[in-house]
């Protein structure tokens, strides 16, 4: 897998060796040349100098055969953009962003943006859902994945949310419709936009992904 990190500090640097260590080819941006420093021993990759979101660096780093790109510097603004130039300059499918303000999370889903957001064990959720190779993961439970996800549904249709359930082989863990959230019952009813807490088989995703929304 190719990936790309942007920001090393802390977070940055222990993510690039995590996936150095794990085999994939990893490049690394900052705009601080002496940051490459905390880099471990292990990191075999690539390192430039610059901002995430210039177009020329990141296509230095391979944006353009990138599987993941993971914006994780200290600015939210930075890595939002880093984000969005990724996702649509260079069509990098799975960008992760660092999220502080939590006031923007529910932006970052509405936008398909995957996030992690906090200040502790930041890395190894990073590195989770780098793994996890799709921007819905939330934790992996065995061969089972936690997702959350805004519903793409055909039409703006509507489906009874059991029915939703057997046809996809999962569980509706709970659901957010209209700013309210709800945990399902036999008469509960999805639509088009509502944001889904879902548990499925890693195997069935791909059967899901139409269905999910980024």
């Amino acid at each position: 897998m190719n990936a790309i990190v942007v920001g090393c500090g802390r977070v940055g640097a222990q993510l690039a060796t995590l996936l150095s260590e794990a085999g994939h080819n990893v490049s690394v941006i900052d705009h601080y040349p002496e940051a490459f420093q905390q880099l471990g021993r292990a990191f075999d990759g690539q390192t430039l100098k610059g901002v995430g979101y210039d177009e020329d660096i990141l296509a230095e780093a391979g944006a353009e055969d990138c599987d993941v790109l993971a914006a994780v510097t200290n600015n939210d603004n930075t890595n939002l953009m880093t984000a969005e130039v990724a996702r649509r300059i260079f069509g990098v499918e799975h960008v992760i962003a660092r999220l502080f303000d939590t006031k923007r999370e529910k932006t970052y889903t509405q936008l398909g943006i995957d996030y992690s957001c906090g200040t502790s064990l930041v890395t190894e959720d990073i590195f989770t859902k780098i793994q996890s190779r799709h921007g819905h993961h939330v934790d992996s439970f065995g061969d089972f994945e936690l997702l959350h996800f805004t519903l793409n549904l055909p039409d703006g249709k509507s489906v009874p949310c059991g029915e939703f359930e057997q046809t996809h082989d999962m569980r509706v863990v709970s659901y957010e419709h209209d700013d309210q959230s709800y945990l399902p019952g036999d008469a509960s009813v999805l639509a088009d936009g509502d944001f889904v807490l879902g548990c499925i088989a890693r195997d069935r995703l791909d059967d899901l992904a139409p269905y999910m929304k980024g």
